[in-house]
């Protein structure tokens, strides 16, 4: 698949089929992960593989629904059964103190970020699907993976094929809603 292609094409997958992810597309997307930019180069970015089912559900309870959700009537974050149902998530973490923090700005966050987008549209890629999730309990989460108190955990991406395809573009807003040239319009 060629990049712009991918790019219009990924989508955020909440529904898994009940297959298991091929060793070798496993480590093609942390491959492309790791491979993402990082602040300085530091590569402050690690990864944890759950496979395990208990474990598993067990993040799933950990992702909890916030006021935005609640605000819009959601019961469950809608991530939830994703994480429970894919047949493994990435936990994406990082070192803060392996990346740079300057005026308040911790560019760890940005060092996964763009990881994660590289894990996504790797993962698209090969047909697979996931789905970037933000809202857990860090410190519950860690303790449960045993990540230690110095280590930031940043996102979960559950993965998996996706129980349904789309190979249509995501809406978004166009280009000129969302570009401006020279300076902020007036």
């Amino acid at each position: 698949m060629e990049t712009l292609q991918a790019i219009k094409t990924r989508q955020s997958v909440r529904r898994y089929a009940d297959r298991e992810v091929e060793e070798e597309k496993l480590l093609a997307v942390l491959d492309a992960a790791r491979r993402a930019p990082s602040w300085a180069n530091l590569q402050c970015v690690r990864f944890v593989v759950v496979r395990d089912a208990a474990v598993r559900r067990r993040i799933s309870e950990l992702s909890y629904v916030d006021s935005f959700f609640a605000a819009r009537g959601y019961k469950n974050n809608p991530s939830q059964l994703a994480l429970a149902e894919a047949p493994l998530v990435i936990v994406a973490c990082a070192l803060p103190n392996q990346s740079g923090d300057i005026r308040g700005q911790h560019y760890y966050m940005t060092d996964v970020g763009l990881a994660a987008q590289n894990l996504m549209l790797a993962a698209h890629d090969l047909g697979l699907g996931s789905v970037f999730v933000s809202i857990f309990d860090e410190k519950a989460l860690a303790d449960l993976l045993s990540i230690p108190a110095y280590i930031s955990i940043v996102g979960l991406f559950p993965l998996g094929y996706p129980l349904h395809t789309n190979s249509g573009e995501t809406p978004r807003k166009t280009v000129e809603e969302t570009v401006f040239f020279d300076r902020w319009p007036g």
